[in-house]
């Protein structure tokens, strides 16, 4: 049984997460349009794992009879800086319950494996391309490749800023592969200090936890790698 998380109104629309499986995820027009697309993450996920090594630690009763089932919702909302509602100011993505639970050592361990492999994937994808088409831009698209990547580091060094985590501001590169790298490396280095931590931090209007870190991070660097694949 695979225990789903839904976020409604992120970025104008919904996105499942499989709670307690980083980088599994499915997005949708609506919450029901992103749980209808949740068999298909989760079997784009087994081929992800399955890509890589042979021992998945997916267990193959859930997949040959997948079930999956809605555990909790959130509504997005947005707060000015009095964290008071507001149509345009920051917004305040998921905290679900699950995001309580410390992680333990298996769940860091597949948080570095997937990490890497997602790494690993970005730098294969990036490191052939020239400098025009690491710059280029392109019609309604807010980044370059390369501002996308500079934005992953960046992105990484906040989420470990929200739990009191990240290496000092001053010191995080502004060159995008150099960044990108500083940020990940500290953040690899760091999971294992985490484990069984109960650490729950609220900032700017939001909780954050390890578990919540890991999650965000996990997606947010598989997402912005299929970004970049559709624009190449």
């Amino acid at each position: 049984m695979f225990h789903i998380g839904l976020e409604n109104g992120t970025e104008g629309r919904s996105q499942a997460w499989v709670l307690g499986h980083p980088g599994c995820f499915a997005y949708g027009i609506d919450g029901e349009a992103a749980l209808e697309a949740v068999p298909g993450a989760i079997q784009d996920y087994r081929k992800w794992i399955e890509a890589h090594t042979s021992k998945s630690w997916l267990d193959e009763a859930d997949l040959e009879h997948l079930e999956y089932r809605l555990d909790e919702t959130w509504e997005c909302y947005s707060i000015d800086p009095d964290y008071e509602l507001t149509q345009d100011g920051y917004e305040v993505n998921a905290w679900f319950r699950h995001d309580w639970k410390p992680l333990g050592m298996q769940d860091i361990q597949r948080g570095q494996t997937l990490l890497e492999w997602g790494q690993e994937e970005l730098l294969k994808t990036l490191n052939d391309l020239d400098t025009h088409t690491l710059e280029r831009t392109y019609p309604k698209e807010r980044w370059s490749i390369s501002g996308i990547l500079k934005h992953m580091g960046g992105a990484e060094w906040w989420y470990l800023d929200r739990l009191g985590l990240a290496v000092p501001r001053q010191d995080v590169p502004d060159e995008p592969f150099q960044r990108y790298e500083k940020v990940r490396t500290h953040l690899v280095s760091i999971l294992p200090g985490l484990i069984a931590s109960t650490k729950v931090v609220g900032v700017g209007g939001e909780f954050w936890s390890p578990r919540k870190l890991l999650r965000r991070a996990v997606w947010h660097e598989y997402d912005h790698i299929a970004h970049i694949k559709k624009l190449l």
